[in-house]
């Protein structure tokens, strides 16, 4: 077995944020967070320090880290290969250690976004000037990505991870933009890549073709076999864009019980594959997308069976029709459901209430300030998920209640500059006009 590993980066909350038509309040990416290092996930990608609303949110978590409370997960920002951007993430977010620099690397894109006016050579020195940049600013892990890498220029790549590797760069991440890639390129690929570059690599694949999770799991092999550590960026429930990412799940699972894999790869030994039962389940709520029935390991019916042969079979010995086990992965526990009086709190809840549902938490108050202290951050955290809260938000809100109000405040507030700002002044000149 090779001593090189495979180690996950979850992207949920950067790249399953992305997603069209949904989103995650800053409370849930931080849930999120803490159940990932719950689980002693390598790593989570959690969001972008250059985006204002984020500030507040990821120098929250990034005091969790400091306060001991995310301990094995390390959080990463992502922002583009330009100086400009690292430095403005470093006055953002000061206490940031690892970060992933993007730049397009295909022909299409470098000629499609640029328009023509940058060349191979200035993705090059932009990335490494990047580098340089966040190397200065105290950066400790800096991945590069190559956006749609996998319609980019083999040789190209190649050069482009190594010189940001001169610069200082310690990972590669290789990014299937569009799903574009298959198993079978990306391993042939990837082995090449990774052989000639000598450092870890990222494999990070959209689904558009439905092999992302194929596509990832082979990637990993390949870096293993060229002998560097693979790091296999997931998404929970495979949220993402367009048809999503690599799902979490399917990825360990993949990694652990398939034929080419099982016992021939080794995973960051800190992951405890019990938890992805809680984690998909919270995060499916989170997002408000339900659980497809078949999806793998944490769909409603992944361990369900009707078929008289397969019924027969599985009570007479699982392993007939079940590869793994449910209690593996966390399920299996009774859920409570009420079906009579239901008392939960929201952002126009009242004291009494509000006690009630902490009592069944088993949490009480030390005096009366401390109740309605956590009522109004109870309340804004309503506010911001509009959604009953579940236990793990009101807990954090109780033991974390400084942390929770500033990633619930977006600041500085909002400041209006050039031809707006003259209008926001002269508000008293502008005429009303109709929205509907």
């Amino acid at each position: 077995m090779s001593e090189n590993k495979i180690y996950f980066v979850d992207v949920t909350n950067r790249d399953g944020v992305q997603t069209s038509r949904l989103g995650l309040a800053k409370l849930q990416k931080t849930i999120i967070n803490l159940m990932l290092d719950d689980m002693g996930i390598t790593q989570s990608e959690f969001g972008f320090p250059t985006t204002r609303h984020e500030i507040n949110y990821l120098n929250g978590n990034l005091e969790l880290v400091k306060r001991g409370v995310i301990s094995t997960t390390k959080l990463s920002g992502w922002m583009r290969g330009i100086a400009e951007d690292v430095e403005l993430s470093f006055k953002n977010v000061p206490e940031l250690k690892n970060i992933n620099l993007s730049q397009s690397t295909s022909e299409q894109m470098i000629n499609g976004k640029y328009l023509g006016k940058k060349t191979p050579q200035d993705i090059i020195n932009m990335t490494c000037e990047a580098v340089e940049c966040a190397i200065s600013k105290g950066a400790e892990i800096i991945g590069v990505n190559a956006e749609d890498a996998s319609r980019s220029d083999i040789d190209f790549l190649i050069k482009y991870a190594t010189e940001a590797k001169k610069c200082g760069a310690k990972r590669f991440r290789y990014c299937d933009t569009l799903g574009y890639e298959d198993p079978q390129t990306t391993y042939d690929r990837i082995y090449r890549i990774a052989k000639a570059i000598q450092m870890p690599v990222e494999l990070h694949f959209h689904n558009d073709l439905g092999m992302a999770t194929a596509c990832s799991v082979m990637g990993a092999k390949a870096s293993i076999d060229a002998g560097v550590d693979a790091y296999i960026n997931t998404a929970i429930n495979g949220m993402g864009e367009r048809a999503g990412n690599a799902d979490l799940a399917s990825c360990l699972l993949a990694v652990l019980k398939s034929a080419g894999f099982k016992n021939k790869y080794q995973i960051d030994p800190n992951i405890d594959l019990s938890k992805i039962w809680q984690l998909a389940k919270y995060t499916s709520y989170a997002f408000g997308v339900p659980i497809p029935i078949n999806q793998p390991a944490v769909g409603d019916n992944a361990f369900a069976h009707e078929s008289g042969i397969h019924a027969d079979g599985a009570l007479k010995d699982r392993r007939n029709y079940e590869l793994y086990d449910f209690e593996e992965l966390g399920r299996g526990e009774p859920e409570i459901i009420e079906t009579g009086r239901m008392i939960t709190t929201g952002e126009y809840g009242g004291i009494k209430g509000f006690r009630n549902v902490y009592n069944n938490l088993e949490i009480e108050f030390k005096d009366e300030h401390e109740a309605r202290n956590i009522l109004e951050l109870a309340r804004y955290a309503n506010v911001h998920t509009q959604k009953p809260l579940t236990s793990s938000e009101l807990k954090f809100i109780y033991f974390y209640p400084d942390i929770a109000a500033k990633i619930m405040t977006v600041s500085p507030y909002y400041e209006p500059i050039g031809a707006i700002k003259e209008r926001v002044e002269a508000k008293l000149l502008t005429k009303p006009q109709s929205i509907l």
